[in-house]
């Protein structure tokens, strides 16, 4: 084998995981409710690949012989979210979940955080991103104090306005964060979420979020194609989700328009394993 493409459609689940209770995510099932959101899909590379053979999703068939072999994988880590689920498709599985904060960070911890950064933060609590620029937003402007959230997932997020907090100022705040956030309080990924507006009517965040994620724990397939003198390509976010852990190179994007671009103009040498990762959440 020459070369392997790895394509991850990351929160496009196909059905709850027996676990689900646990994380409030009862009658989960992103691509079923997609599909009839809108109608049918049409997704005729898929189909023929055997997606709808894994199970029933509206516009889609089960091919009498499909072009691929397909199943329903189910996560042996516990936990939800993107770094856990990417590194145990790297071969990593957990056996313990990273930390969660339903009620906001200790106050230890913002405290730390607050005098080895130089800001006051304001929020410290689980909220959608949108909605917590818009209900924060004004205050952090006049304030030029950091809004920090989380969520569901092992996340500590800081939202800042670009005009505000310029945005590698906020990438240097978040890997501070990524500095003190270790042993019990090691969660998954620090997340920088720039945005820019002039109302909480039009605040909207930017294209340059930036995921500070935990290095691997332990040797992942990328690592041993390295020790193979395999080089590994990922395109996207891969590369923060596995903190620049085995990837030789790495094309960063700014948007999901570049992606075909640089799948074109990209050229992919012999002994290579090229990863392609497509992110999206409904």
């Amino acid at each position: 084998m020459k070369r392997v493409f790895i394509i991850i459609l990351d929160g496009v689940g196909v059905g709850e995981m027996p676990d689900a209770a646990l994380y409030g995510d009862q009658g989960s099932d992103t691509l079923g409710n997609l599909s009839r959101a809108v109608g049918g899909l049409k997704l005729p590379q898929l189909e023929n690949l055997g997606l709808g053979c894994i199970r029933p999703v509206a516009g889609l068939d089960c091919p009498e012989k499909p072009q691929a072999s397909f199943g329903k994988m189910a996560e042996k880590s516990p936990g939800k979210d993107s770094t856990t689920g990417h590194w145990e498709l790297g071969g990593l599985v957990l056996n313990k979940p990273f930390p969660t904060y339903p009620h906001g960070f200790p106050k230890n911890i913002i405290n730390a955080f607050v005098h080895l950064s130089g800001y006051d933060v304001i929020g410290n609590y689980p909220a959608s991103g949108t909605e917590i620029i818009k209900e924060l937003g004004e205050e952090h402007i006049w304030s030029k104090k950091l809004i920090v959230y989380t969520s569901a997932d092992s996340v500590f997020q800081i939202a800042a306005h670009e005009n505000v907090i310029p945005v590698q100022e906020l990438y240097r705040v978040c890997q501070i964060a990524r500095d003190l956030l270790v042993g019990e309080h090691a969660v998954a990924r620090v997340i920088a979420r720039p945005f820019v507006g002039e109302t909480p009517a039009d605040f909207t965040r930017t294209k340059y979020r930036r995921d500070f994620s935990l290095k691997p724990s332990g040797e992942t397939t990328l690592k041993r194609c390295q020790k193979n003198r395999l080089s590994t390509v990922g395109i996207g976010k891969i590369n923060d989700l596995y903190a620049y852990d085995g990837i030789t190179e790495n094309l960063h994007t700014k948007s999901i328009c570049m992606i075909s671009q640089m799948m074109t103009e990209h050229t992919i040498e012999e002994n290579q394993c090229f990863l392609f990762i497509f992110t999206g959440s409904v």
